[in-house]
Parts: C-alpha cells; structure tokens; sequence
C-alpha cells in the first residue's frame, strides 16, 4: 500500500492469534491505541486475564509517524521479546499500535537465537490476523461565513472534499473541517478568499 506524506497504516480494531514453539505457548494480540492510557488499560486486563502467564512482553508505536514508542522484555532476556515485537511493527511500518505477547512457558528452554525468533513469529501472527488501514493526517479548519457567501463555500467543499465535522447554522454559519496536510494549504487559501469568511486552523 503507497503512503504518502500526510497518511500512516494502522490496524484497525484488535486481533489476536496463538503460536506455539517446543511447547512454550505464545498468545499474540494487536490493539488499536491512540493514547498511552489506552496502552495501560489493555496491558492491565491482560496482566489480569492472563494472572497465571510466565510472562506479559509487548511493544507499541504512537503517534502518525510512530513518533512515541517503548518495547519490553517482562523478565525475558534483554532484547528477546520486546525489540523483535518492536521490529515487526517497524518493517510493517504500522503505527498507533500495541502488540503484546503472553507466554505460558512449556518447560523447554528456547535460548536466545530461539526466543526472538518466537517473539517475532509471534508479533507477525497478531498482524497477520489484523486488519491493516490507511489513515491520513488532517489539518482541522474552523470557518465562519455569512449566508450570502454559502454558495461560494460549499462550491469549494465540494471540490476541494475535505470531511465535515460540523456545522451550525445561525446568525452566521460555522463549520469545522478536516482537511488532509498535502491539501490544507489550497483548501486555506481558496476559502481566505470567500468574502468576509473567518478561516482559522484549530490545533
């Protein structure tokens, strides 16, 4: 799937899938996360889920970019379990993702080379069983306007096409858009020239 600047792949929802190696069972999920709160209440129901569970590895990526991210290891040897889930996601190059592993240990030792190989089969499983989207970056548009200007703003809206968050009709009107980045600069300039409309970009 092409990417552009202003988009990033992500799953969509949670998936969840089982890898098995020399008896060691390895159950895989992926999350859909925006937020490092959202990290937390999903490892928390897992830790409790799974209470019994030798142990909880994960990794995650936030941000449109993968700007934030964190792996761990949960008692596993440095670099095993973490960093190959990490990898995974990576060389996906999925973001706004949590990927945690939960191993129940089968009483055969996998040794180093042979835990970062299940731990990365494991993550692969979990975005195998995940459906990948392309989302975009947007910059958000507030405008107001007089009913006298609406044809000229709508005409833009319909060609230009950005999503419509809201509207309200009153005195004036108000709309909030959604605009992708690669497109914002046209969007903005074309309705900055819409007689006495207020365009401002809301953070």
């Amino acid at each position: 799937m092409e990417q552009t600047k202003d988009s990033y792949l992500t799953v969509e929802g949670n998936a969840e899938a089982i890898f098995k190696e020399k008896s060691s069972k390895f159950l895989c999920y992926a999350f859909h996360v925006e937020s490092e709160e959202e990290i937390a209440s999903h490892l928390e129901r897992l830790r409790k889920q799974y209470y019994d569970a030798t142990h909880h590895c994960y990794a995650w990526r936030l941000g449109p970019f993968g700007e934030k991210f964190r792996a761990n290891d949960d008692g596993e040897p440095s670099s095993t379990a973490g960093k190959p889930i990490l990898g995974q996601m990576l060389s996906r190059e999925v973001t706004n993702c949590l990927i945690v592993v939960v191993r129940y240990f089968g009483g055969t030792k996998l040794g180093v080379p042979g835990l970062i190989a299940a731990y990365k089969e494991s993550a692969a499983a979990a975005l195998d069983a995940s459906e990948v989207v392309e989302r975009t970056v947007d910059t958000r548009i507030r405008v107001e306007f007089s009913y006298v200007v609406m044809n000229d703003v709508m005409r833009i809206i319909k060609e230009e096409q950005p999503v419509v968050e809201s509207q309200a009709f009153d005195n004036l009107c108000t709309m909030m858009l959604a605009v992708r980045n690669s497109k914002a600069e046209i969007v903005l300039g074309r309705l900055r020239k819409v007689e006495g409309a207020i365009v401002e970009i809301v953070e």
